[in-house]
Parts: C-alpha cells; sequence; structure tokens
C-alpha cells in the first residue's frame, strides 16, 4: 500500500510551529514526515526558513511514531559531508531509529550564502558523489581521511554512531542524478511522477528500492481562498528543476513568475475540500510507481484545519483509492 506523509515546509512556518504539526500529523495517522532544509523562502511571502536540523532535533523528542526525514539537505555547500554525516547519526539516535538522509545537489537559493560561486550540474553532481562516499565511510565508523577533487577530511569519526545508520536517498530530475542515485542510495527521490524517473532509476541498480515522491496541496474549504493562498506562497512550483535549482533570491522568483495566474497554479494544486481532487493529484505518483507521497499542505497558519481534515477526511479517501 501507498504510505502518505505530511512535509514540514520551513519555508513557511516558524520553529516551533513545525514541531508542533508534526506532532499534529503523527496524530492525524500520516505514514511518515520530511522536512525542507533551507536558507531562504522560495518567495517572501512564505516568510520564513528556520534551521531545519534544530528543527529535527525537537521533532525527535516531540514524538514517538512518525519516521523523519530530510527533503532535502545539500552536503556540498552550507554543509560539509563530514558535519552532515555527524547531524544524521545523531538525529537518528535522537529518533531512535526513525531518520532518513534525504539528499540533493542543492539549489543557488539557500547555498549561495556561503559564497564560492555555482557550479555548473555536472560539477554539482560530482560533489554530491564524494559526499556520499564521505558520509558512508564516516557511518561505518573508524577515522576517516579524504583527500578529494572537492572536499578533504582530516581524520574525522563520528563518536556516537546509531547501530543502523540513517537510510540514505538520493534526489533526482535527469538521467544523471537517476543514474547517482541508483548507484549510491538506499531510496529515490523527486518531485514529479515521471515514471521514466524511476526507470532510469532501476537500471542504474534502484530495482526494489523505496522511491519517495511530493506534491504540493492547498485545502480550504472556500476553493477561491485556496487558490489565492497557493498562488500568493507557491506559484514557483511549475518553473521545473533547472529553473528553480539556479536563482539565487527570492525576489528572482517573484521576477521568473510575475506572469503566473491564480488558474494557472489551480490547474496544476488541488485546492479547496473536495477529496477526489486530492486523490486525482495524487494518483500518477502512485501509478508510476512511488511507495510514498509528502503532501505540502500550502500556508503555514492552515496547518492545523489541514491536519484535522486530514485525519477524517483525507487520508481515508486516500487509503480507498489506493489500496
Amino acid at each position: 500500500m501507498v504510505q502518505i506523509g505530511y512535509t514540514m515546509m520551513t519555508e513557511q512556518a516558524g520553529p516551533r510551529e513545525l514541531v508542533d504539526h508534526v506532532v499534529r500529523a503523527e496524530e492525524a495517522g500520516f505514514d511518515f514526515s520530511v522536512t525542507s532544509d533551507h536558507y531562504f523562502p522560495w518567495l517572501r511571502s512564505q516568510g520564513h526558513s528556520p534551521y531545519a536540523w534544530s528543527v529535527l532535533g525537537a521533532a525527535a523528542q516531540a514524538t514517538s511514531r512518525i519516521p523523519l526525514m530530510t527533503y532535502v539537505t545539500c552536503p556540498t555547500f552550507r554543509y560539509h559531508p563530514a558535519v552532515v554525516a555527524q547531524k544524521a547519526a545523531t538525529v537518528q539516535l535522537l529518533s531512535q531509529g526513525r531518520f532518513r538522509l534525504g539528499l540533493g545537489s542543492g539549489e543557488n537559493l539557500n547555498e549561495h550564502v556561503v559564497g564560492g560561486g555555482w557550479p555548473s550540474v555536472d560539477v554539482r553532481h560530482e560533489m554530491l558523489e564524494e559526499a556520499v562516499h564521505i558520509i558512508r565511510e564516516l557511518f561505518a565508523g573508524g577515522h576517516v581521511t579524504h583527500r578529494g577533487t572537492h572536499f578533504d577530511v582530516e581524520s574525522a569519526r563520528l563518536w556516537d554512531l546509531p547501530d543502523e545508520p540513517p537510510p540514505i536517498g538520493i534526489a533526482v530530475s535527469g538521467e544523471r542524478s537517476c543514474a547517482l542515485a541508483g548507484r549510491l542510495a538506499d531510496l529515490v527521490i523527486a518531485t514529479e511522477p515521471k515514471p521514466g524517473l524511476l526507470d532510469a532509476f532501476d537500471r542504474h541498480g534502484g530495482a526494489g528500492k523505496p522511491r519517495v515522491g511530493q506534491l504540493p496541496v492547498c485545502y480550504d474549504p472556500d476553493r477561491n481562498t485556496a487558490v489565492k493562498r497557493a498562488h500568493a506562497q507557491f506559484r514557483w512550483f511549475g518553473s521545473g528543476w533547472k529553473v528553480n535549482s539556479e536563482l539565487p533570491h527570492p525576489d528572482s522568483f517573484e521576477s521568473a513568475t510575475q506572469f503566473v495566474t491564480p488558474d494557472d497554479v489551480a490547474d496544476s494544486i488541488p485546492c479547496g475540500d473536495d477529496p477526489e481532487d486530492f486523490v486525482a493529484a495524487v494518483r500518477p505518483y502512485a501509478e508510476a510507481g512511488f511507495t510514498e507521497i509528502a503532501l505540502v499542505q500550502i500556508g503555514g497558519e492552515s496547518q492545523p484545519d489541514y491536519l484535522d481534515w486530514s485525519a477524517k477526511t483525507l487520508l481515508p479517501a486516500l487509503r480507498d483509492a489506493l489500496d
């Protein structure tokens, strides 16, 4: 059966609110949770971007059942891979084995803050591959010294290691990232229901591994309100990964999406309170072969009402349709 997840979207709520939301998501019956890891929101209207790893530590203590996952962390610019390995091992211990480390090659929006420029996607994939090797070596225990093309590690060791290291997921958007994920990842991550991505992942060694998708939704009893909120905060979503990974600032996304209309957004994001619209949006992911699908409810202040509705209406409808 397809599992349905909840997204702690750091771009649209503060840290205490995010922890409260995932506690309520656990109570509502969501199967798993994921969190974004941003330095900037996509648009100023979202208004937040707390440090995801502090939120994860608090969430690990505040919850008892729901799995946690980064969706995704870039282990190559803001964070050195040796530091990512330490953070991930610690969250795995705090959560008593409920954590998965989702990794990706990053977005200029978040990684530019440490300087050093923004290299081509080929270089970013090289960096990601090297980072994954470093993280896995540290998860294995012992001292690690590494002299690589992009990273150096000097006699590093993780002193607090879980019995089982966090599974590693890699985000994909095309053939090259699918090849990398198929070789190196324990699961694959994607934000589009393209069967070709999963086929490529399988061809490169990913067959039989979990595949986690994600899509935005916008619940509100008043559909017009939902459409307006989705347009105000999520009109960037349809720009595609080649654009979204390159733009450096929320104001860049404002400019790039200035001609996107509310109707454009409503055509791609289910809005309102008809569960069948949400089922119809989720179904392509299930049909493409995703085993887990994380929903992103748009709007930080709307989370409590959405979670109540999900427990009573949405989750039962999704499970009936996808079972």
